[in-house]
């Protein structure tokens, strides 16, 4: 198995990662600009890429994962709540299911919460265990913080969503599982993230203070504290939904 992480200048963190034995590969929260990187990698590792994958519909950046997958020929992914939302055919993520790329498997878990759409990408590597090795956060659980409730409804219901699928699908996984998130310090995603680009989830489950609270603390924590929206938002928001150019 191969793994790279890619971070941008506004802490930003995308990821490539597949079997090069088999020779395939998937790519994920790709940043605009950043597909020659993407292919430059794929060529280097002698590997195609299988699915071009966003873990929910970005607001604080342009997305580069359509245009990867068109130029690949591979499919471009999200949740399949995505599907009536976007100007351009998806293939649509449903929860459990599992992406094959040679001996390195790839589980779904929907995770609402920072969005509706929000998803978590469970990666194992099958000729070393059938246990998951580490998880793509996305902005569901960061480094030292969790994903603002804001930006797909009511605050106070989003938050509410974003615990239950923090304690209903991330904090029951094992704690030596490693996770990445879509994003470390620098990003207005999150309060309180972290510069660390990866951790455990025994390590955050022990010191990240959101992890700790109660349903009804956690969302009032939240909601008090949230920073303000990624300037140029709605124009970024449209833009990757096909709807402006």
């Amino acid at each position: 198995m191969f793994f790279k992480q890619r971070a941008s200048a506004d802490g930003t963190l995308s990821y490539f990662y597949g079997c090069g034995g088999k020779g395939f590969a998937v790519a994920v929260d790709v940043v605009a600009g950043d597909e020659d990187w993407f292919l430059e990698e794929a060529q280097k590792a002698a590997v195609a890429i299988s699915f071009v994958i966003d873990t929910h519909i970005h607001a604080d950046h342009l997305s580069g994962g359509r245009a990867l997958a068109e130029r690949v020929g591979a499919p471009y992914c999200m949740h399949e709540s995505d599907v009536d939302l976007v100007q351009f055919a998806i293939r649509g993520l449903h929860d459990g299911e599992v992406l094959k790329t040679g001996n390195v498997v790839t589980q779904v878990l929907y995770t609402p919460g920072h969005t509706l759409d929000s998803l978590c990408l469970l990666v194992s590597d099958r000729r070393r265990s059938a246990d998951p090795w580490f998880a793509l956060t996305g902005d569901t659980l960061f480094v030292g913080g969790v994903g603002r409730p804001d930006l797909g409804g009511t605050p106070e219901e989003m938050a509410g969503k974003l615990f239950d699928s923090l304690h209903q699908k991330l904090l029951t996984l094992p704690d030596d599982l490693e996770i990445f998130p879509g994003h470390a310090a620098g990003s207005v995603c999150g309060a309180g993230l972290s510069g660390k680009p990866s951790s455990t989830l025994g390590f955050e489950k022990r010191w990240d203070p959101y992890l700790t609270m109660k349903r009804e603390a956690f969302v009032r924590s939240l909601t008090a504290d949230i920073p303000e929206k990624p300037a140029d938002m709605a124009r970024m928001v449209a833009i990757n939904l096909g709807k402006a150019a």
